[in-house]
């Protein structure tokens, strides 16, 4: 075993690394993260609480750690053989990495919610159990009475509220719609084979919304064949199976679930590229970026739905958006016009001349201004 994962089972980007890994059949081990893990462990490694963590035993004396989800990914990627889950083809390519990142960073809002406002005490009882194995119930709960109303006090910054529960709710469930369409035609995103865009989808499908009991009850009814996609994304299984379409073939059904990031998503990632450009304008000496940058106005919903709530900015997702937009740079002739109608297609052009004027990366597990 020469992978460790340092996670929990009800952690969202857990359940994203921990489905991968299982698909990829690399042997790791996974260990719970107790309080005494983070402090033995996370802490000496990451230096700040979170997780999941993989720590890679390649025979230096403290071993390869990771701590992102898509950096552990690409990481295994790169050092293990067999068949990836990036498609080869661009328009395939290029709507995994969008998916991703709406799976990542905008489904989240769906998950917080939901967790938060119908499973609670589940959530509850659940933080307690991996973080003090050895107390008894009641008296786990009430270790773990902070960071329970630390992340259930989250839910504001993720434009969260009262006014605008119906929108989110109303937003999920359409693309719960969209995405039970489209696995009636085909086993993952892009044939029978998972992508990083499935990936991107698991952590906030599986581990929140199908794992917690009231809002699993409320996938399986509205969309079981999404609820069964969860399952086969995160079940032990013989990886390194199945293929994606041929042809860099786009299935139509994936249409509205990319729409939908850009229409949602897309907006506010361009709002947060201006203020973190200002941000880094008026810190110059700053390099390491703050996890969040005040607050902006965001629009959230689906269709008739749709509100404008504040939100917290997140600069994180720029590095994913930063992503996409270094792949399609690096396209040209005829990969670059099939990449610009599918962005057409999707009614997300501005993709194509995005003004991205801070350059970001991750060092020390933390995001920084690159150069800085």
């Amino acid at each position: 075993m020469t992978y460790t994962l340092i996670g929990a089972a009800v952690s969202l980007y857990t359940g994203k690394a921990r489905g991968y890994l299982r698909w990829k059949n690399v042997p790791f081990r996974e260990r719970m993260s107790t309080r005494e893990v983070y402090k033995a462990e996370i802490l000496p490694r990451v230096g700040w609480s979170v997780i999941p963590v993989l720590v890679h035993d390649d025979g230096s004396e403290t071993g390869v750690t990771l701590q992102d989800t898509t950096d552990i990914i690409d990481y295994v990627e790169r050092h293990e053989p067999g068949p990836s889950v990036y498609p080869d083809g661009v328009r395939q390519r290029l709507a995994a990495l969008i998916l991703e990142l709406f799976g990542d960073e905008w489904l989240v809002i769906p998950a917080m919610h939901y967790r938060w406002a119908y499973n609670r005490d589940f959530a509850h009882s659940e933080f307690g159990a991996f973080s003090f194995p050895d107390l008894p119930p009641e008296e786990q709960r009430a270790r773990v009475q902070k960071p329970v109303d630390f992340f259930s006090g989250a839910l504001p910054g993720l434009g969260i509220n009262p006014d605008s529960v119906p929108a989110v709710e109303a937003a999920y469930e359409a693309f719960l719609a969209a995405f039970e369409a489209h696995l009636e035609k085909h086993d993952f995103l892009f044939g029978s084979r998972p992508s990083i865009g499935d990936y991107g989808f698991l952590g906030p499908l599986y581990a929140h919304l199908l794992r917690d009991p009231a809002s699993g009850e409320i996938m399986r009814r509205l969309a079981p064949r999404v609820a069964d996609w969860a399952l086969r994304c995160h079940a032990p299984q013989h990886g390194l199976t199945g293929d994606f379409l041929p042809g860099d073939e786009m299935p139509d059904t994936l249409l509205p679930m990319l729409r939908m990031f850009a229409a949602q998503q897309l907006p506010v990632l361009e709002d947060t590229a201006e203020r973190l450009a200002a941000w880094a304008e008026a810190h110059p000496d700053e390099a390491e970026v703050p996890r969040a940058l005040g607050f902006h106005k965001a629009r959230i919903g689906h269709d008739g739905t749709v509100v404008e709530t504040d939100r917290a900015v997140f600069p994180y997702p720029l590095w994913m958006l930063q992503r996409v937009t270094d792949f399609l740079a690096g396209l040209t002739g005829g990969d670059r016009a099939a990449a610009e109608e599918l962005l057409r297609s999707i009614d997300a052009q501005q993709l194509l001349d995005i003004d991205m004027p801070v350059r970001l990366e991750r060092r020390h597990f933390r995001l920084h201004v690159a150069g800085r």
